[in-house]
């Protein structure tokens, strides 16, 4: 265990730093809760026109204002009668439109019924493909979890780039090489400062990384590590809005894992001497309850290192 204490204590300043990151931004912003039947959705007002929906299935960002509606996340269908409600209240015009982000589709509520709503609904082309869309031929038929729902998939995709100009924000969505996955996107809002890269920065715990569709860690981190400044806003997939400073200490954490897990496959241990070492213990406190079990994430690591053993 001494071969971590030194890591352990960048652990506990890292889990530090990224609590008072969230402290900070949070009195900074105001906060309401919707409430509802099959659950609620807490809203953080970030700017006057940019909210983020906390959902049962991710975060929502929106643009609201005279121009319409902007939304971009992973909303859950039980979802969108509330925010489609609150949306009324701060825009006089009907026009919505709904960005889906890439996640797991097992874990995917497509697009939560926006689309029933007239609301134009687009997906990166990559991550539709995942869903059964953007197909050289007759579409695929809906799973049956969406045909159970009631919703629909994006029927609109996006290649590289797709920008919107509404609301006085300039809002940019700029496709990034794999981290999460090869449908991997950044997304900007200049004017309020606000960073949106889905399950890239997952927010509640340790990273998936989906290698069977070119995801892989170096890509995820280097993909984050240009946007700590602690001026930014930063949306997480799920969890609460944080800042450049949370961002760092969730990069830093990755990094101090893979080295650990690094120095541990150059000494010759197995994968599971690897997992058994537990190289994310001083972590689990804070990112050891989401979607990836802290064994997971280290499985995950290992096996990436040593399929690129021989670049290092």
């Amino acid at each position: 265990m001494k071969t971590f204490r030194k890591g352990r204590e960048l652990g506990a300043v890292a889990l530090v730093s990224f609590l008072l990151a969230c402290a900070f931004a949070c009195a900074s912003r105001a906060q309401e809760t919707l409430r509802g039947e099959s659950g609620d959705v807490k809203v953080t007002e970030v700017t006057p026109n940019v909210l983020v929906f906390a959902t049962r299935t991710g975060n929502v960002v929106a643009s609201a204002g005279p121009d319409g509606a902007l939304l971009i996340g992973t909303p859950s269908a039980d979802s969108t009668e509330r925010i489609s409600s609150e949306l009324a209240k701060r825009t006089p015009s009907p026009v919505r439109y709904v960005v889906i982000a890439p996640e797991d589709p097992a874990q995917s509520e497509g697009d939560a019924g926006w689309r029933q709503r007239g609301a134009f609904v687009v997906m990166q082309e990559k991550a539709l493909e995942r869903l059964g869309g953007h197909v050289m031929g007759a579409p695929k038929p809906l799973s049956e979890q969406f045909v159970k729902l009631g919703v629909d998939r994006a029927r609109i995709s996006f290649s590289e780039v797709m920008s919107f100009d509404l609301n006085g924000e300039a809002v940019h969505m700029v496709k990034q090489k794999p981290g999460y996955s090869d449908a991997d996107a950044l997304v900007h809002f200049h004017v309020a400062k606000l960073l949106y890269w889905g399950e890239v920065f997952p927010g509640d715990g340790y990273p998936a990384i989906d290698t069977a569709h070119g995801g892989n860690l170096d890509g995820l981190v280097k993909m984050l590590d240009g946007w700590t400044n602690a001026g930014f806003h930063v949306v997480p997939a799920r969890g609460e809005v944080t800042n450049g400073t949370g961002l760092k200490a969730f990069c830093d954490m990755v990094v101090a894992v893979r080295d650990r897990v690094k120095h541990l496959i150059e000494a010759g241990r197995t994968e599971s001497d690897v997992i058994g070492e537990h190289p994310t213990a001083d972590f689990d406190a804070k990112w050891g309850h989401g979607r990836v079990p802290p064994d997971t994430f280290v499985q995950e690591i290992y096996r990436e290192l040593k399929a690129d053993k021989g670049s290092w």
